[in-house]
C-alpha cells in the first residue's frame, strides 16, 4: 500500500499555501500523484461584500465570474509553486460544488486527503469551518490536518501512534503504514487510573510485531494519566518532538462527541503537529 494519489484543498486563505507545499512534499517522498482542488465557492453562499462593485445588473453572473477569477488565481499560485520546486506528477480541478461534498467526492477517489485545521480567524471568502470534521466522516479515506499555525518543513521523521485497541486506531495505524517506514516510531497508549490495565484489548506486542512485518520499526509506550487524553497525547507528543500525530477519529458517535466534549474534537482544536486521522 502507499499514498499514490494525494489531494489536497485550496482555498483562499493564508493557510492553503502552506497545506499545498506539504502535501507537495508528502507527493514526493511518496512517489505519488497530487490532485490540488480548489471549490469556486459559488454553491457555498459565501462571497466578500466589497466584491461586486454596486450597481451591478446581473449580480448572479457577476458573483459567479468573480468566483471563478478567484479560483483560477489560486490555481495559478499553485502551478508556480510546484513548478519551483522540482518535477511532480499533479493537477489542478476546480469545481463549483459546496464544498465539503466536492472534497469528500474526490477524496473517495485519492489515498490521502489533506485539508486544514478550521481557523476562526480565517473564516471568510470560501473558508469552510469543520470541513475536516465533515471530511473524517464521509471520506472513508486517511485524513491529513494541518494546524492552522505554525511551518513543517518536510516529511515527518518522528511519528506518535495513537493507541487504544479501537477499530479507528487500527484502521489509522494501517492508513498511516506508507508514511511510517523508516522513521521513528512510537505506538503511544494512555488510560486514566480507573481503567485498568487492559493488555488483552491493547495486543501492544502483537501490534509492534505486525508493524515489523510491515517494515516499520516502533517502540511502544504505556502511560497512566490523571489529565484528560487529549491532553496527554498532546503533552507527549511535545515531550518526544514528534511532527506527526496519527490518531482514530470519533471511537464513539460524532453527536456524543459532541454532547461530551470527545478527544477528536479537543485535538483537532488544539493540535501543534500535522495530523493523520482515520474514522
Amino acid at each position: 500500500m502507499n499514498f499514490r494519489t494525494i489531494l489536497v484543498h485550496l482555498d483562499r486563505s493564508g493557510r492553503s499555501p502552506v497545506r499545498a507545499a506539504l502535501a507537495a512534499r508528502w507527493a514526493r517522498a511518496h512517489e505519488s500523484h497530487l490532485t490540488g482542488l480548489i471549490p469556486t465557492g459559488l454553491y457555498d453562499g459565501i462571497i466578500p461584500a466589497d466584491a461586486i462593485a454596486t450597481g451591478m445588473t446581473d449580480y448572479i453572473a457577476e458573483s459567479a465570474d468573480y468566483l471563478r477569477r478567484r479560483a483560477e488565481a489560486i490555481a495559478r499560485e499553485f502551478r508556480q509553486d510546484i513548478a519551483a520546486s522540482g518535477p511532480l506528477s499533479y493537477e489542478v480541478q476546480l469545481v463549483d460544488g459546496v464544498t465539503e461534498d466536492a472534497v469528500v467526492r474526490y477524496g473517495h477517489a485519492s489515498d490521502l486527503v489533506v485539508v486544514g485545521q478550521s481557523d476562526e480567524s480565517a473564516r471568510r471568502d470560501t473558508t469552510v469551518h469543520g470541513l475536516a470534521e465533515h471530511v473524517l466522516m464521509e471520506v472513508g479515506r486517511p485524513v491529513l490536518v494541518v494546524p492552522s499555525a505554525g511551518e513543517f518543513s518536510g516529511v515527518p521523521k518522528n511519528i506518535v501512534v495513537a493507541w487504544d485497541g479501537s477499530r479507528e486506531a487500527a484502521v489509522a495505524l494501517h492508513a498511516s503504514l506508507p508514511a511510517l517506514r523508516g522513521v521513528r516510531v512510537t505506538l503511544l497508549s494512555l488510560r486514566h487510573p480507573r481503567d485498568g490495565d487492559d493488555a488483552q484489548r491493547l495486543l501492544t506486542h502483537d501490534m509492534i510485531q505486525f508493524l515489523l512485518r510491515h517494515g516499520v520499526q516502533a517502540r511502544a509506550e504505556s502511560e497512566v494519566t490523571e489529565i484528560g487524553i487529549a491532553d496527554a497525547l498532546l503533552s507527549r507528543v511535545s515531550d518526544l518532538g514528534a511532527d506527526l500525530l496519527v490518531m482514530g477519529a470519533y471511537s464513539h458517535s460524532r453527536l456524543r462527541e459532541r454532547i461530551l466534549g470527545g478527544v477528536t474534537r479537543q485535538i483537532l482544536a488544539q493540535m501543534t503537529v500535522p495530523v493523520l486521522m482515520a474514522h
